[in-house]
């Protein structure tokens, strides 16, 4: 069905600052710029900065996870710790750092086996519910599959076209917490079938996708694999 992440869309306060924060600190590169939003270049996907406006805005306060070979990893902890107060966890055969964006996003960079640049793409997104299981059987419904769930059960981790975890509002390590708003772009091979998925009042058809909003305002814009 999904096939996999376009882009992440996140809301910023001044997009000059966010623009720089990106572009310095990690590296990316800008593929289209307006006055209400830049388009990164995030590996295989796309990074979006953008001003308040009108819905899908992007994400405040997501957590989300950018992948990088494993070789490089020990490359961007002694960059990034020079700079940034750095929340490290190890997870058993693999590491990830913690640091957090001008506009409060806590920012993960995860060593992975995926080849690629040194910012190889975007693995992973928290998103902010107000039920989990009410929200893991939208998500099931769109074929994500429950991997884990917390000891708590007020988060799950799903896998799909990406790792999504589902959180209740709570802190997570480096005290991170899941998005509200988010806007998340997906592909699919027949985006109109997905309205078979949904109830018809979340959908609204969008150029030759579709875009959905699920029971917590997050958007899924989903477009042709092309």
């Amino acid at each position: 069905m999904l096939l996999g992440l376009r882009w992440l869309a996140l809301e910023v306060k001044y997009l000059d600052r966010a623009r720089e924060f990106y572009e310095t600190s990690l590296d990316l590169s800008v593929r289209e710029a307006s006055d209400e939003e830049v388009v990164f270049e995030a590996g295989n996907h796309a990074l979006v900065l953008r001003r308040p406006h009108d819905p899908p805005r992007g994400g405040i306060h997501t957590h989300y996870a950018f992948s990088t070979p494993k070789a490089r990893y020990d490359d961007w902890y002694d960059r990034l710790s020079a700079d940034f107060d750095i929340v490290e966890h190890d997870f058993g055969g693999s590491r990830s750092l913690y640091f957090y964006d001008p506009d409060g996003n806590c920012v993960e960079i995860g060593g992975t086996e995926e080849d690629g640049g040194a910012i190889a793409g975007i693995f992973e997104i928290v998103l902010e519910v107000e039920d989990v299981a009410r929200a893991e059987r939208f998500y099931a419904d769109l074929g994500f599959e429950t991997l884990d769930r917390g000891v708590n059960r007020r988060r799950i981790r799903m896998g799909g076209p990406f790792d999504l975890e589902l959180w209740e509002p709570h802190l997570g390590i480096a005290d991170a917490r899941g998005g509200v708003h988010v806007d998340i772009g997906l592909c699919a091979r027949d985006p109109m079938a997905i309205r078979r998925e949904v109830e018809d009042s979340r959908v609204e058809t969008v150029g030759s996708g579709v875009r959905i909003r699920d029971p917590d305002g997050h958007y899924l814009t989903v477009v042709t694999d092309d």
